[in-house]
C-alpha cells in the first residue's frame, strides 16, 4: 500500500534512536501518522517542525499498519511563528486542535484548505487572530457542531442579536432572552462579522466558541479536555499589548 499527498505537520514524537513518528493533516487522507526513518538527523529535524508543509509519500505492507513516510519539505512556517509569541501560540493552537478533533484517516478537504490558508497568513499577525476565529467556527461546522447566528431562535428576528444558546448554538436577541439572559452565552459583535475588532474582542468570542468545543465536540470524542495550547493562545490574545 502506498500513496502520495501534501500535508501539514501536526506533531512528532521520538521512535527508537533516530526515527520519528509524525502526524500530518492531508487533504486526501486526513489525519495520518507514520514513521520517518532518520527523522532526528541534522538534515531532516529542522524541517519536521509543527506547521511545516510537506510532500509526503506513505508506504505500508497493509492499509491498517502504521507505515512509514518519506517527507520532503515544501515550506516552513517556523520562522514566521518564532518571530512573534502570539503567532507561535496561534500555530500551536491550530496544530493541537486539528490533532485533537480530526478522526484518524478521514479526509476533510475543505477544512484542510482553510487550515493551509490560515497558516500561510501567520506572517500577517495583525490579520491572523480574526482569521483564526473564522477558522475555529469552520472547524465546529465541519465537525457537526456549527453555530447558527443568522436569526433569533426565539423570535426569528435578525436585529439586536446579543446571546448564543449554550445548548443549540443558535443566536438569541435581548428581547428573546428575557429573564434567561444570564443562562446564555454572550454573542460578541465580531462573531456576527462586525468590525472593527481588537484582540481582546476576539478572545471574548473565542470563549464563546470554546464552550461548544468543550461541551459539545469534546464529549463526542471521549470527553477529553481541550489541548492546553488553545487556552494559552487565548490568554495571550486577551492581553491588551498582544495587538
Amino acid at each position: 500500500m502506498d500513496w502520495r499527498d501534501t500535508g501539514i505537520l501536526l506533531n512528532t514524537r521520538k521512535h527508537g534512536e533516530t526515527s520519528l513518528i509524525i502526524e500530518v493533516f492531508t487533504p486526501e487522507h486526513g489525519r495520518h501518522a507514520g514513521v520517518v526513518r532518520g527523522g532526528t538527523s541534522r538534515k531532516l529535524a529542522p524541517h519536521l517542525q509543527p506547521g511545516a508543509q510537506l510532500d509526503l509519500h506513505w508506504r505500508a505492507r497493509l492499509e491498517d499498519h502504521l507505515g512509514s513516510f518519506t517527507a520532503e519539505p515544501q515550506r516552513s512556517r517556523a520562522a514566521a511563528a518564532m518571530g512573534d509569541r502570539l503567532a507561535l501560540a496561534g500555530l500551536n493552537a491550530v496544530t493541537a486542535l486539528l490533532s485533537f478533533t480530526l478522526p484518524d484517516r478521514e479526509p476533510h478537504p475543505a477544512l484542510y484548505k482553510r487550515s493551509e490558508q490560515l497558516l500561510d497568513l501567520l506572517p500577517q499577525i495583525a490579520l491572523w487572530p480574526l482569521a483564526y476565529l473564522r477558522w475555529e467556527l469552520a472547524l465546529l461546522d465541519e465537525m457537526g457542531f456549527g453555530l447558527d447566528l443568522t436569526r433569533c431562535a426565539v423570535t426569528g428576528a435578525t436585529e439586536d442579536l446579543a446571546y448564543v444558546s449554550p445548548k443549540t448554538g443558535r443566536a438569541v436577541t435581548r428581547a428573546g432572552a428575557g429573564i434567561w439572559a444570564d443562562k446564555l452565552l454572550p454573542l460578541p459583535p465580531v462573531l456576527l462579522g462586525h468590525d472593527p475588532a481588537d484582540n481582546p474582542d476576539i478572545a471574548e468570542a473565542l470563549r464563546t466558541t470554546g464552550h461548544f468545543l468543550s461541551h459539545h465536540l469534546a464529549p463526542s470524542l471521549g470527553d477529553r479536555p481541550l489541548p492546553p495550547a488553545r487556552g494559552q493562545f487565548i490568554d495571550r490574545l486577551a492581553r491588551p499589548a498582544a495587538g
